[in-house]
């Protein structure tokens, strides 16, 4: 199965392709009932993995490991993995490369940040020198074989973020991802520098770019769309809503329906769907030569 050829394909398909962020197996199981595309964000990997903020505590083997037990469980879906700046170092960034695409990742995100890092939504970031980015992306895109390549910049000075999209889109990386776009007329803008590359729009609540709809973007040339967070602050706002009300029952759990509520049987059924006897084996994909 080359899963980068199959998420290259849908990339090039009309319309903009949804990748859902998702932080656990649970979280994935959810979202596999409703969306294809998985995308494993850093935010939300740091959040549950460490309960610590996106500034720089991942370490890759974790990564790794999380995306090792996603693939058996989902052999169709596509797997996009946020590698931050790839670790630091150029060839742990390769080294992760060539691991994530031995495991069955669809592909990876790289940005242009320096340390310490911030969530892409964040005040406070730092990039590297534009060919110290461009020599790591280089690097990396040499050492992948099929695997999606997002090359992300993080620049936050108007002329810069033109000149890096600009940049990044002269290379051989899939898809280019300026994070944080405040405006419609900025998404104009960067399409317009990065010719036909694929654009990735990345949106997360309470951040800095717009709410925009699918149709939207791909009416502004968006092919690809990561929603980070939806899972994690969904489940953030149910679990407190959950326990402030056993709370104030004094410890009584509400009354469960079983048409409605989230009971031990549809936990189960659902958890049962990721058992790899009850998945079909992924159709080869045809490589022409």
């Amino acid at each position: 199965m080359r899963y980068g050829t199959v998420l290259r394909e849908e990339i090039r398909s009309p319309g903009t392709t949804p990748l859902i962020g998702i932080y656990d197996m649970y979280s994935a199981s959810v979202v596999a009932r409703h969306y294809d595309g998985f995308f494993v964000s850093g935010f939300g990997f740091a959040a549950s993995h460490y309960g610590l903020p996106d500034i720089g505590f991942i370490a890759w083997p974790d990564m790794v490991a999380f995306v090792e037990r996603l693939r058996p469980a989902f052999p169709a879906h596509h797997l996009l993995v946020d590698i931050d700046d790839g670790y630091v170092d150029p060839e742990v960034a390769c080294h992760v490369v060539q691991r994530l695409e031995r495991i069955g990742a669809s592909g990876v995100i790289l940005e242009d940040q320096k340390r310490p890092r911030r969530c892409g939504h964040a005040d406070g970031k730092q990039v590297l020198p534009l060919e110290e980015y461009l020599e790591k992306l280089n690097l990396v895109l040499e050492s992948r074989r099929d695997l999606v390549v997002v090359a992300r910049t993080d620049a936050t000075e108007e002329a810069d973020i033109l000149r890096r999209a600009e940049a990044l889109a002269e290379t051989d990386a899939d898809v280019v991802l300026v994070d944080g776009v405040r405006s419609v007329e900025w998404i104009k803008r960067i399409r317009k520098v990065v010719g036909d590359k694929p654009l990735l729009f990345n949106q997360i609540a309470g951040g800095k770019s717009p709410r925009l709809s699918l149709s939207e973007l791909a009416d502004l040339g968006c092919q690809v769309a990561i929603y980070s967070t939806p899972c994690l602050f969904a489940a953030h706002a149910a679990i407190d809503n959950a326990l402030t009300d056993l709370k104030r029952s004094d410890g009584r759990l509400p009354e469960f329906v079983p048409s409605e509520g989230i009971g031990v049987q549809r936990s189960t059924e659902l958890l049962e769907k990721n058992i790899s006897r009850h998945h079909r084996a992924p159709e080869p994909v045809a490589v022409s030569v």
